[in-house]
C-alpha cells in the first residue's frame, strides 16, 4: 500500500536552476515551467509576495517594504533561504499545488561548481520537498538536449551561454574530455551596457532595461543593416527622465569585453583538447546553446575566430532542461553522467 501511494504521489522532475531563468521538466509531460529566477519578498515578514515573471517586473519599481532578489549568481546559489522558498513555489506551480508530491529530481549545475556549492543545491532541493536529488553538469545536459552523439567515440563541442556562466566542453564516450566554466555570460553583458550608458551617456537604467537593449540591438559582429533603439532612463546630471537613441554599433563596442572572454574560452578549449577529438569538432562543428547564444552574429564571430563551423541548437533556451529531462526519462541509460 505504501509503495502504491509513493508511486501515485511522486512525480519525477528535472530542473534547470539557472541564474536568469528556471525551467522544470516533468516526466511524461515535458517542460511545464519556464520562469525568471527572481523573488519579491516582504522585507519585514520574509513572506514571498511574487516570484518568476511577476517578480521580475517589479525590479526597480518596488516600495520600501518590498525587496526583489535574484537568489542565484554566476550559476550557483547566493542566497540559500530565498532559493529554497523560490523552489517550493515553483514545485507547487508545476504540480498544481499538490503538497503531497515528493519528486525525485535531477538538477543541472555548472561544470566548475565546488563540492560545497553542490551540497547547497542538494540541500535546497531536499528542503523544497524532493525525495532524492541527482546532479548533472550543464554542458552534458546541453549536449544531450542538442542531440549530440555523446556516447559515441566522437568528439562533440558544446558552448552553453546562460545568464551567469558560459560552459564550454568537449564530450566523447559518454563523458567530458575537457570542460571550462567561466562566470561571464548574459548578466555580464547586461552590466556592461548599464555601465557604459552611465559613463558615456550619463543615462541610468536598470537590469530589465539593459536586457531589453541587448535583445533589441545587441550583436557580437557587424550586422548587414545596423539598428537603433531609443533608451529611456534617468539623467545622471539632472536626475530627470531622459531618452537617448543608441546604435547597435555602440552596443557592440560596449559588450566587446565579455564577448571576448567567451571567444577566448572557446579558443582555449580547442588548444587544450587532444588532436583526435579536435579533428572531430572540425568535421562536425561547435554547437551553441543557452539564451546567450541568441546574441546576434555570435556564431559568425566564433566561426571567424576559430575557423570551425558553428551551429545553433534547436531552441537553445531549453536545450539544458530538455537534456536533463531526457536523462530523467531513462536514468539507467544516463546513469554515468550524474556527478553525485
Amino acid at each position: 500500500m505504501f509503495r502504491f501511494f509513493k508511486r501515485f504521489f511522486s512525480k519525477d522532475m528535472a530542473m534547470d536552476l539557472g541564474t536568469a531563468n528556471t525551467l522544470i521538466f516533468c516526466k511524461g509531460k515535458g517542460i511545464v515551467l519556464n520562469e525568471p529566477s527572481v523573488v519579491a519578498m516582504d522585507r519585514y515578514s520574509g513572506e514571498v509576495l511574487a516570484w518568476g515573471l511577476e517578480a521580475k517586473r517589479m525590479l526597480g519599481r518596488t516600495n520600501r517594504e518590498i525587496e526583489v532578489i535574484r537568489p542565484l549568481k554566476d550559476g550557483v546559489i547566493a542566497n540559500f533561504d530565498v532559493t529554497n522558498k523560490m523552489m517550493r513555489k515553483m514545485l507547487e506551480s508545476a504540480y498544481n499545488r499538490a503538497h503531497l508530491v515528493h519528486p525525485r529530481m535531477i538538477i543541472c549545475v555548472p561544470a566548475g561548481i565546488t563540492s560545497v556549492e553542490k551540497r547547497a543545491v542538494i540541500d535546497a532541493a531536499e528542503q523544497s520537498g524532493a525525495r532524492d536529488c541527482y546532479l548533472i553538469e550543464e554542458p552534458m545536459a546541453a549536449a544531450i538536449g542538442a542531440g549530440l552523439p555523446i556516447s559515441e567515440p566522437v568528439g562533440s563541442m558544446i558552448v552553453d551561454i546562460g545568464g551567469g556562466t558560459t560552459e564550454v566542453a568537449v564530450i566523447s564516450l559518454g563523458g567530458i574530455a575537457y570542460s571550462e566554466s567561466v562566470r561571464v555570460a548574459g548578466d555580464e553583458i547586461n552590466e556592461a551596457i548599464m555601465r557604459n550608458l552611465r559613463l558615456e551617456h550619463n543615462l541610468l537604467i536598470g537590469e530589465n532595461l539593459a536586457e531589453q537593449v541587448k535583445i533589441a540591438i545587441g550583436s557580437a559582429h557587424p550586422l548587414e543593416q545596423e539598428l537603433t533603439h531609443m533608451v529611456k532612463g534617468r539623467s545622471v546630471e539632472t536626475g530627470i527622465p531622459t531618452a537617448k537613441e543608441i546604435s547597435s554599433e555602440h552596443i557592440r563596442r560596449t559588450i566587446r569585453e565579455p564577448v571576448d572572454v567567451i571567444v577566448k574560452t572557446v579558443l582555449r578549449a580547442l588548444e587544450k583538447t587532444s588532436p583526435e577529438l579536435i579533428a572531430d569538432v572540425a568535421d562536425y562543428g561547435i554547437v551553441l546553446t543557452g539564451g546567450g547564444a541568441l546574441l546576434r552574429n555570435l556564431n559568425v564571430l566564433l566561426e571567424k575566430e576559430t575557423g570551425v563551423n558553428v551551429i545553433m541548437a534547436d531552441d537553445p533556451l531549453t536545450s539544458v532542461v530538455r537534456g536533463t529531462g531526457w536523462a530523467l526519462e531513462d536514468m539507467a541509460l544516463y546513469k554515468d553522467v550524474f556527478v553525485n
